[in-house]
């Protein structure tokens, strides 16, 4: 939902009532990812999309009616081959969609609260983990932090352990608590990619960084790098130390990329020694095979062990056949992706 921000603001600032509706759960070549989301506003105004075209009419046709009412439903579609194959795909499949009124436009006070939290951290780039439980009539809902606090809805502490682990697994998911589902919407931070050495290709993979919505950080102590090289597109930020003094001060868990491009074995291995004991989501380090063989060798005599050194994507990025810097950039761009692909 958070490609729909700027019209859940407008919508909500402008008391115009609106229903979500969320794709939470799929079989077979379902057009539309789970936790893929539509607005519809009372006058059946739309934003997003649950299948590309295939059962939008229906779910809208269901929204107008749960915003005049002030309630939730689960609802369950069939796409079939003729639909799937409008919308690029080869077979059907099946989808359940869970369509509620907005939690902003309910009065009661838990309802309220947990709209609160979650739109202070949509707004601040802060984590939560939105919980919907998913059962016709009154919504109910609870935003979690990933410290464990809870705002909104009384939940018990093992459906807020369920909420904490789809976030650990950076999924949107069906969580359960006895018999009553509930649906776990992740809202990441922004992902962060620190590139450590500010390299000849460094600037090509921050312009590319910030295209796909990364925060960058350029970690490079010589400062002959950090300060002279030109970056068309800036990076978030740069700073002139050793890795080791700054990375302390990042959040170093499964939504921070590192890329260590440095070229000095002082200062990536500098890096590597507070990177590979992290939760972060990819550890890239450029050089060639003969390159990497020095560095495990390195690793292994500082007492990592050969799990731990596993981690290392070397050779970094796809195997493209990259030859200059752009490409080489593409390349580790494209193998991020892969890695934060992976978990939707």
């Amino acid at each position: 939902m958070k490609e729909l921000l700027a019209t859940v603001a407008d919508w909500t600032n402008n008391s115009k009532p609106f229903a979500t509706a969320t794709v939470i759960q799929t079989w077979g070549s379902s057009p539309r990812p789970v936790g893929s989301t539509m607005l519809v506003s009372a006058d059946m105004e739309m934003a997003g999309s649950v299948s590309g075209g295939c059962v939008e009419g229906a779910v809208i046709k269901t929204s107008v009616d749960l915003i005049k009412e002030g309630k939730s439903q689960r609802l369950a579609y069939g796409v079939t081959d003729e639909d799937a194959w409008a919308v690029g795909l080869s077979c059907g499949g099946k989808m359940q969609v869970f369509a509620e009124r907005f939690l902003a436009f309910d009065p009661r006070n838990e309802e309220q609260a947990a709209w609160q939290q979650l739109s202070s951290c949509l707004e601040q780039n802060e984590p939560c983990i939105l919980l919907s439980r998913l059962v016709d009539g009154e919504g109910f809902h609870a935003v979690v932090l990933p410290d464990g606090s809870v705002a909104g809805q009384e939940i018990s502490g093992v459906l807020k352990e369920e909420a904490l682990r789809a976030y650990r697994e950076r999924k949107h998911q069906i969580v359960e608590e006895g018999e009553v589902k509930y649906f776990a919407q992740v809202f990441p931070r922004k992902p962060q990619m620190l590139i450590i050495g500010a390299a000849h290709i460094t600037a090509d993979l921050v312009r590319l960084a910030s295209i796909y919505d990364f925060e960058t950080i350029v970690i490079d102590p010589r400062g002959v790098f950090s300060e002279k090289t030109q970056f068309p597109h800036p990076p978030d930020q740069i700073l002139s130390a050793y890795p080791a003094e700054v990375l302390p001060n990042f959040t170093l868990d499964a939504y921070t990329y590192a890329v260590v491009l440095s070229h000095d074995p002082k200062i990536d291995d500098n890096a590597l020694h507070l990177l590979l004991p992290s939760e972060v989501a990819y550890i890239g380090a450029l050089g060639s095979r003969k390159t990497h063989a020095k560095r495990v060798k390195r690793l292994e005599e500082a007492g990592f062990d050969e799990e731990a050194i596993a981690r290392i994507k070397a050779p970094i990025g796809l195997s493209i056949k990259a030859k200059k810097p752009k490409e080489i950039a593409m390349s580790i761009m494209a193998e991020i992706i892969s890695v934060q692909n992976a978990f939707l």
